[in-house]
């Protein structure tokens, strides 16, 4: 059955659909419409296959007339975008050009000399190859067996329950499952514990492809504010946790994607008890745990502080060593993670070993790889932030101390229009409403340093001259992307 966006929806997800304040004008309204409905496309706010409302009922959801509405529509189905049959409607549909990415979502197939920086991830150390060659000679051990190990293999189980322990949590084998990755712990979590039309807090902004599982999986999603300039108020995020008592909360902790920041050990340790006494689970994200890019002292994880196996604590290679090692973990009570692999039957079995022998050998070698990636890191950080400082003086932020990208404040709600014409000057960002529940964030883009220092300091250079096409009333067509 084709899934029905109604009018009052759309026109909460198309928000200032113009463009920028005072700028009335400068474009006809049905073309502004059109590519305010392109960016809900191109950023992944509006899948494909979904029926677009009635010509009339979006004019009057819109307070605009149904002609300007038909003739954005008839622009939508010229650029490929929109597709109608009559007496059945139009949805939304797949242009020329585009193919199938990772993800789900919608990306070019030809893929031109572009400054991507939309993926917050590095490439493979270069231990990587040493540590394959490894794995690959352990891998006897193992064949004379089926493979199938739902919670992970031993050695990489206890590896992961030893750096839990050396944060300050102790921790036995029994208490994690190996996953394909942190998204997929993430899946598994959802699926044990918050049944469609659950309750689900995430904070605002979050990782939007956790926020997308949790949609996936039909959750109840409320949200929770983290300051840009400040992170979490402690009040408000307890408050929300008691006051609507959600099945599940997830929460990114430790140098929060996208904005950078850490709890602090206090709100850690009120977090877990008063997610007791509301009877709610939470999900810690702590992907980016292992990245402190300066001296900032990381507090014990949440689980820490967690005296009634309420805590989830989930994290995984992607970040600190590479994205194409498909490892990740659950760290909970032995009694849930057997759950958890109950679950996990249902869904792909087990983990490869090859990859868990993998993770293993770079483990081993976390004290000679990880110091290097935070140097690395902290370098390509401060040549972003000089860069921005010294073209796009205008944006704010603040340096995060901590992870993999800054969240940087506009000088205007234009984040998707910026994407956009960034593209066209090949740069790929990802847009700020693409970390939000609600299509807000306009004034946001999160920009990562992981790529090299000149690449950084050249794509500022071509985000500030995208920032002024805007200014002088270019409008480009959308190009989807893939965040990581």
């Amino acid at each position: 059955m084709t899934r029905t966006i109604r009018g009052p929806h759309l026109t909460r997800l198309l928000g200032n659909w113009h463009g920028l304040p005072g700028r009335r004008g400068r474009m006809p309204d049905y073309a502004a419409l059109a590519g305010s409905v392109r960016g809900l496309l191109a950023d992944g706010r509006l899948p494909l296959g979904v029926r677009l409302p009635a010509e009339r009922e979006l004019a009057d959801a819109l307070r605009i007339s149904r002609t300007t509405v038909s003739a954005a529509y008839r622009l939508l189905r010229e650029s490929g975008h929109l597709t109608s049959r009559r007496g059945a409607g139009s949805w939304t549909t797949l242009p020329g050009g585009f193919r199938v990415a990772g993800g789900g979502l919608w990306e070019h197939s030809d893929e031109p000399d572009v400054l991507n920086l939309v993926h917050a991830a590095l490439a493979a150390p270069p231990q990587l190859l040493e540590a394959a060659k490894a794995a690959a000679g352990q891998l006897t051990r193992y064949a004379g067996g089926p493979g199938y190990h739902p919670a992970g293999i031993g050695e990489l189980r206890d590896a992961v329950a030893a750096t839990y322990t050396r944060r300050g949590l102790p921790t036995s084998a029994e208490q994690i499952m190996v996953t394909n990755g942190v998204q997929h712990a993430l899946d598994l979590v959802l699926r044990l514990l918050a049944p469609p039309g659950a309750g689900v807090l995430v904070e605002s902004p979050t990782y939007p492809n956790s926020l997308s599982a949790c949609i996936a999986r039909g959750a109840r999603v409320t949200t929770h504010g983290v300051d840009p300039a400040t992170g979490w108020d402690d009040e408000q995020l307890l408050g929300a946790v008691r006051q609507t008592r959600p099945r599940l909360a997830y929460l990114i902790a430790d140098f929060h994607n996208p904005t950078g920041h850490l709890m602090p050990t206090r709100l850690r340790e009120r977090l877990a008890a008063t997610a007791h006494v509301a009877g709610v689970d939470v999900v810690v994200d702590e992907a980016y745990a292992d990245l402190p890019l300066t001296d900032v002292e990381v507090p014990p994880p949440v689980a820490a502080f967690d005296r009634h196996a309420r805590v989830l604590s989930i994290g995984g290679m992607s970040k600190p060593y590479w994205g194409g090692l498909r490892v990740g973990w659950v760290r909970a009570a032995a009694p849930v993670v057997q759950r958890l692999a109950a679950v996990r039957v249902g869904v792909d079995l087990a983990s490869p070993v090859l990859d868990q022998l993998v993770a293993m050998q770079l483990l081993a070698r976390t004290d000679e790889i990880i110091p290097l990636r935070r140097a690395q890191l902290r370098s390509q950080r401060d040549a972003l932030v000089g860069a921005l400082r010294d073209q796009l003086p205008q944006w704010r932020f603040v340096v995060p101390e901590g992870g993999l990208a800054l969240w940087v404040e506009l000088d205007a709600p234009v984040s998707s229009a910026l994407a956009r014409s960034a593209e066209e000057l090949g740069v790929r960002v990802a847009a700020g409403p693409r970390f939000g529940a609600d299509g807000t964030l306009e004034r946001f883009l999160r920009l990562p340093y992981t790529l090299a220092a000149a690449d950084l300091v050249e794509a500022v250079r071509r985000l500030a001259a995208a920032r002024s096409d805007l200014d002088r009333g270019w409008r480009p067509q959308p190009a989807t992307v893939l965040v990581a």
